[in-house]
């Protein structure tokens, strides 16, 4: 006799919780998504069907979830205008296909913008010709999930960023893929964030943009072949781990950029193939530990004022110039890492060299002062500049030295970005 008063319960408040469903096609009753929302109770669910419908903009003020069937198109028709603009809170937008997001120079545009909200999710989108992919602004609990932003920026003043969030907390960008635009991921404010399996490509500035953010995480992500890498600056509490930096080339292109960077954790990176695998500008007590650097032209290159990092357990192979250090003083701490290019001895046979390294330079020293003068890389008289200073330091700091210098290089495994 008590399972009836239960059934009848969940029969009534349940059906309340998921709120109702409303259908849009072309051929249904309601084939405009603009009028379903209109329509809709909070916490309703409107579901598009297959199709396409150019619509912009799409006002959401009250909080609903809105799921694709099959992929939908929404054609922004190339207004100046967002598809979705959104201002509530517990939504969530998933499975559609945007496209046709007009250019501005005055204002920021999106697939999907997104102002004063909070525990949201969009997940499972796909944009292409957009303008800016996915804009956030004052939003908190928010999950980014499996988008795909494709453009096609020809210079940074044809397109606007990937993903782009703006004093924001507790953010997860998770599993997206970017290519083509302007920055592939841009956080400014951001706090208490995570960033996390994307794949970030192909951009015309950076990969990862990243400022004024504290307390953030980023790991297993890709950045590949973007026009200057990745940037992270003026920020502190950053923990940067198991991410791929390759393939960025340019006169002023990094694996990763550091600016203004205090008290982060930087491990289990690789950096293959970079103009510069990190660029270092006025950091302060950050850990770099267990990170391959592999065929840079630069491994990792000291603009400005570093004190009090630790490096430690990283590889140093097969790089054009391992360090280049712009100061007579150092107080950063080197050890117990693999140099490729050292030939001392190890006579106790414990896998460690039993003679210091010093891993700066002279010709680092002369091409930081006269770029041109690369052109003399490999030859015999750079090897002799360089052997004459690595035995009576002049130019180089004399205390930047690794004096535990591994014999092998430190197993660290191959990163996949999605895991």
């Amino acid at each position: 006799m008590r399972a009836f008063p239960l059934f009848f319960f969940l029969l009534c408040v349940v059906p309340a919780l998921w709120g109702n469903h409303i259908t849009v096609c072309p051929s249904c009753h309601i084939h405009s998504i603009q009028a379903a929302v209109d329509q809709a109770r909070p916490h309703d669910t409107v579901f598009v069907m297959q199709g396409t419908y150019i619509e912009s903009p799409i006002r959401i003020l009250k909080p609903l979830h809105l799921i694709g069937q099959m992929n939908p198109t929404l054609d922004g028709g190339g207004k100046k205008q967002s598809i979705f603009a959104v201002q509530t809170d517990s939504f969530s937008i998933d499975g559609f296909h945007f496209t046709n997001v007009g250019l501005s120079y005055t204002s920021e545009i999106a697939a999907i913008f997104v102002a004063n909200s909070k525990h949201f999710t969009l997940s499972n989108n796909q944009m292409d010709h957009v303008f800016y992919g996915i804009i956030l602004q004052h939003v908190k609990y928010g999950h980014l999930l499996h988008n795909t932003v494709e453009g096609k920026a020809i210079d940074e003043t044809s397109s606007g960023n990937g993903i782009h969030i703006w004093k924001a907390s507790h953010i997860h960008v998770e599993d997206n893929h970017i290519s083509g635009m302007r920055d592939g991921i841009y956080f400014e404010f951001v706090n208490k964030s995570k960033i996390l399996r994307n794949t970030s490509q192909n951009n015309v500035r950076y990969g990862l943009h990243f400022m004024f953010s504290n307390h953030d995480e980023y790991h297993h992500n890709e950045f590949r072949n973007n026009g200057a890498g990745v940037a992270v600056m003026f920020s502190k509490f950053i923990k940067m781990h198991h991410n791929i930096f390759h393939y960025n080339w340019g006169t002023a292109s990094y694996g990763l950029l550091l600016k203004e960077i205090n008290d982060a954790d930087i491990k289990w990176n690789h950096f293959v193939q970079n103009t510069i695998g990190i660029n270092i500008d006025g950091c302060n007590r950050i850990t770099y530990e267990n990170n391959d650097f592999v065929r840079n032209g630069w491994a990792l290159r000291f603009t400005g004022g570093c004190y009090t990092n630790v490096f430690k357990n990283n590889n140093f192979m097969y790089n054009a110039f391992d360090l280049s250090y712009n100061s007579r003083v150092n107080n950063n701490l080197f050890n117990s890492n693999y140099w490729s290019e050292y030939n001392g001895y190890d006579l106790d046979k414990d896998g460690v060299g039993d003679v210091p390294y010093r891993p700066v330079k002279l010709f680092s020293y002369i091409v930081n002062k006269t770029p041109e003068t690369l052109v003399l890389l490999r030859s015999l008289f750079v090897d002799i500049i360089n052997f004459s200073e690595k035995v009576s330091p002049v130019f180089t700091p004399d205390q930047l030295v690794d004096k535990s210098p591994l014999l092998k290089p430190v197993p660290i495994p191959p990163t996949p970005n999605k895991m």
